[in-house]
């Protein structure tokens, strides 16, 4: 569905020291330097896959999703999505995909959310009975019925996140992209985000291509993810894998009844301990964490045990350290 192919972008970027000589200066002769947003960027997207395009501010995460959309075009290489080119086709393309950018806006800011969808639905000639199941799910599975008669310059930050991916999918968009989504978003509202990408996914087939910094997101979201730093694609693959590669210890947190003797385990390393509680960290690599269980059993009675694995933010830092990015 998406094939995106030795994709390269170079930005010339004004450069001007401080100070009213130099900006006199600058006037007569500009100096520029040359950013590369995009260095050979290749990849391929099935559809119904849900990507997780991740990476420090700067990689070029937003400059991919801009090409791959057809705002841009780049220097360099090819993107084939649907059979179109992007930048090329882009009136019959933009009827196949949706688009949601977090600091943008598609819609009109005087006017109430509902005038918007309606003249979205004329934009697209989506047909009314479409345009009305569309709406009905959207509006039910993302709680918009209080919002949808509220101008949009009077809606909060999460609120007015809502209403734009509503918009972005009234004409039943085969791509979505998603660029920061949930920035804004209470708890609450982040939950029903996620769960609503997930329905259009599986009932739909929406292929779902996100940039976020939030990684609970493409934890909750993603079953692959791109990671892009200083303008190349550094990893291609599954979640799992990572979490494999990187996350080689747990932390187990048990509670018991009182005793006296610290639990000193093979492979463990006592984190802390009280009379009541302990909290060792497990090297997976060494012992499996049943086996650390069963000892603890047979020496204390439990009463409760609490394992929790590596945070994926942490799984990430590691990442970004092992590429220096």
């Amino acid at each position: 569905m998406i094939s995106v192919q030795g994709l390269s972008k170079s930005f010339k970027v004004a450069k001007r020291t401080t100070g009213l000589l130099q900006a006199a200066k600058a006037l007569i002769i500009r100096e520029h330097t040359e950013v590369h947003a995009l260095t050979d960027i290749s990849f391929n997207i099935q559809p119904g896959e849900i990507v997780g395009y991740i990476g420090p501010n700067g990689a070029g995460k937003s400059t991919t999703i801009k090409i791959m959309s057809g705002i841009l075009v780049p220097d360099s290489g090819t993107c084939t999505i649907m059979g179109y080119t992007p930048w090329k086709q882009r009136v019959p393309y933009v009827k196949n995909i949706g688009v949601v950018f977090g600091q943008r806006t598609q819609l009109w800011w005087d006017v109430p959310v509902m005038d918007s969808f309606e003249l979205l639905r004329d934009i697209y000639k989506v047909p009314q009975q479409e345009y009305k199941a569309n709406l009905d799910l959207i509006v039910e599975t993302l709680d918009l019925q209080s919002l949808i008669h509220t101008p949009v310059r009077q809606l909060s930050l999460g609120q007015r996140m809502r209403c734009e991916i509503a918009a972005s999918l009234l004409h039943s968009p085969q791509i979505l992209f998603l660029d920061e989504p949930t920035i804004g978003l209470d708890a609450i509202s982040k939950i029903a985000v996620r769960q609503f990408i997930k329905t259009i996914n599986k009932e739909k087939g929406v292929t779902i291509i996100l940039t976020t910094h939030d990684m609970n997101d493409i934890e909750a979201l993603a079953n692959r993810i791109l990671l892009i730093g200083n303008g190349t694609l550094l990893y291609d693959g599954n979640l799992n894998s990572l979490r494999n590669r990187f996350n080689t210890s747990k932390t187990i947190t048990i509670d018991y009844r009182e005793t006296t003797e610290p639990l000193l385990l093979p492979g463990t390393a006592l984190l802390s301990w009280s009379p009541e509680r302990a909290v060792l960290s497990v090297d997976t690599e060494q012992v499996k964490i049943s086996d650390i269980i069963a000892q603890l059993s047979a020496r204390v009675e439990l009463l409760d045990v609490a394992v929790e694995a590596q945070p994926i933010e942490e799984i990430i830092v590691q990442l970004y350290k092992e590429y220096r990015i």
